[in-house]
């Protein structure tokens, strides 16, 4: 069985790695755009056009299912992509887990790109699972393209402007770019001791496996990891390996566990419907 996964850059990198703990039998298409990126500074016109470009790849190379690991994705353009390939093909988009904080948390916080930020998805998201907690919504321009380019002085830099903005009782941070766990670290250090970041890449792959109906797994098999970059076989960019799961992904071997979660990092086994 093949699965899908949709981003413009690293963003799907630890989705990827949650479904290859998971489920490793799973052969694995990763779909990324160089060339497009990055998706949270774009027209909502130029992600869709890209998203749909590259599932209607996905499916001609035989995906039984599409994963858009990419927040700015989602709010964009996943209702248009279900409408385009479901029931044929399960679509699972990626929401920030605001849910899990406000069950939690007394004050919360949402990092995302300047798109997600904005969008009207993230405030029904809010409105819906927030328990009628006040949530700050912090724009983080720059840190989704830093992660990108393996620059962490520009990282840390986007990501002390992002602290700087977030106000100190939030105790929560939900991390509203799938690009952010790759410097969970560096984020807990810019943050008051005892913050909780809150990220759903381990939700969204549990979601996907329960679309597949994919109860038992078959852990005796290993499968294989394809990359497509803008539209053209490649391989993970050079830059993936500066984070321990891109490492793991590009060995195509198994992906353990303890990669997977930062200390202080909370990655929800359920999730709102994506």
């Amino acid at each position: 069985m093949t699965v899908a996964l949709i981003d413009s850059g690293f963003g799907l990198l630890s989705t990827t790695g949650w479904l290859r703990h998971l489920a490793p039998e799973l052969d694995l298409l990763l779909l990324l755009d160089p060339e497009g990126a990055p998706w949270g500074s774009r027209t909502a016109s130029f992600v869709t056009d890209r998203l749909f470009t590259a599932a209607q790849l996905a499916v001609q190379r035989g995906a039984e299912a599409i994963v858009v690991p990419c927040n700015t994705a989602t709010v964009t353009a996943i209702d248009a992509l279900r409408e385009r390939f479901e029931p044929r093909v399960p679509v699972i988009g990626t929401v920030p887990a605001v849910k899990s904080a406000a069950a939690t948390g007394q004050g919360i916080a949402v990092w995302a790109t300047v798109r997600t930020t904005s969008s009207d998805y993230q405030d029904r998201l809010i409105a819906d699972y927030a328990n009628s907690r006040p949530v700050a919504r912090v724009a983080c321009p720059g840190l989704a393209e830093a992660i990108d380019h393996g620059d962490m002085a520009a990282a840390t830099e986007a990501i002390a402007d992002a602290a700087e903005r977030t106000p100190k009782n939030c105790d929560s941070v939900v991390l509203g770019c799938t690009h952010y766990p790759l410097v969970a670290p560096e984020i807990l250090q810019s943050l008051p001791t005892g913050t909780t970041l809150y990220d759903s890449a381990e939700a969204v792959a549990r979601q996907t496996l329960r679309r597949l109906d994919r109860t038992t797994e078959s852990h005796s098999t290993v499968g294989s990891i394809d990359v497509v970059l803008s539209g053209r076989r490649g391989n993970l960019p050079t830059g993936a390996h500066a984070y321990p799961v891109g490492r793991a992904l590009a060995a195509a071997g198994r992906v353990p566990r303890d990669i997977l979660i930062s200390a202080a990092t909370r990655s929800p086994t359920a999730a709102p419907a994506i």
